[in-house]
């Protein structure tokens, strides 16, 4: 019999709310971490495939949850995506502990739009067990090699650290997200996003193989950016490469995962933990989305053990 709604939320509001706001860690949970998966993920296995992620979302959710997977973390545009989610989250017993909402914040002409918006989905969200919010403040163009002017990086600051206050102020975390683009020219939009916003309005979502590609697949970057900011981790975004290409599955490879773990418990962090095991043009084919995530889940278990 489905699980009448009111229940249904109850349950996802008593168990996101245990999830990771700055600086809280409960290192009486279990030792089997709990993971999530963004939706991307599963897009670049579905484009591989030829086929589109979503497109029918029985179809989709059939094969999330046969992978394992208890909880979900979709790539959201409008609030009424989050409604028409809803009634599939219910079906497939799916939690949705964060959600990653797109922003423009580096002009004052778009900025205050773009912030509305996302505060909009945020709270359409929270009502189905949400507490954090993660983004990627948009590039000038998705693809260039350009870089915003200080004027924008000062611009941009000053609207992230307002969206991570509108937030707050809902019961709600932002969690401030990267790809490589933020490492280019002595990582100067990151180090101005991580410097020049309140650390109680702007968390970390710390996509550890985007920081190693962005500065140059270089470990050393990363973990030292862990050091300087580890205390604002509340989520990982997990992805593993070797020789620099993404790989089909989460294993041993570049990236010593095994380190960051042991570095988050010594921090005292306790992140929300997503797979984001995505595929690029080289990367080896030999699994179907739902096998290469049963096998993601299982080292990841392992790896994360006692962590998330």
């Amino acid at each position: 019999m489905p699980t009448p709604r009111r229940a249904f939320l109850k349950t996802l509001s008593g168990l996101a709310g245990a999830a990771l706001l700055p600086g809280q860690a409960s290192f009486g949970a279990p030792a089997v971490p709990h993971l999530s998966c963004n939706s991307y993920t599963w897009n670049t296995f579905y484009n591989r495939d030829k086929k589109v992620w979503m497109a029918d979302p029985d179809a989709s959710l059939t094969e999330y949850v046969a992978s394992g997977l208890t909880d979900y973390e979709p790539s959201l545009n409008t609030p009424d995506e989050v409604a028409k989610l809803a009634p599939y989250l219910r079906r497939y017993s799916l939690l949705m502990r964060s959600i990653y909402v797109n922003s423009s914040l580096h002009e004052a002409a778009d900025a205050p739009a773009s912030i509305q918006k996302a505060v909009a989905i945020a709270e359409a969200a929270k009502a189905l067990g949400t507490r954090i919010v993660v983004t990627n403040p948009n590039p000038l163009k998705w693809g260039s090699a350009d870089n915003k002017t200080d004027a924008q990086l000062t611009e941009q600051a000053r609207n992230l650290d307002r969206l991570g206050a509108a937030l707050r102020d809902r019961g709600l975390t932002l969690a401030y997200h990267t790809h490589d683009p933020e490492f280019r020219a002595g990582a100067r939009e990151f180090y101005h996003m991580m410097l020049h916003t309140n650390p109680r309005h702007v968390a970390f979502c710390l996509d550890a193989h985007w920081v190693y590609r962005g500065t140059g697949n270089s470990q050393v970057a990363l973990f030292d950016i862990v050091k300087q900011f580890g205390s604002r981790i509340v989520e990982l975004h997990i992805r593993q490469s070797k020789g620099g290409i993404w790989q089909e599955t989460f294993t041993d490879g570049d990236i010593d995962y095994r380190r960051l773990t042991h570095d988050l418990k010594a921090l005292r962090v306790r992140p929300h933990l997503v797979l984001e095991q995505c595929l690029e043009a080289q990367t080896p084919h030999t699994l179907s989305a739902v096998d290469a995530h049963r096998q993601d889940l299982r080292y990841a278990r392992e790896v994360f053990a006692g962590l998330g």
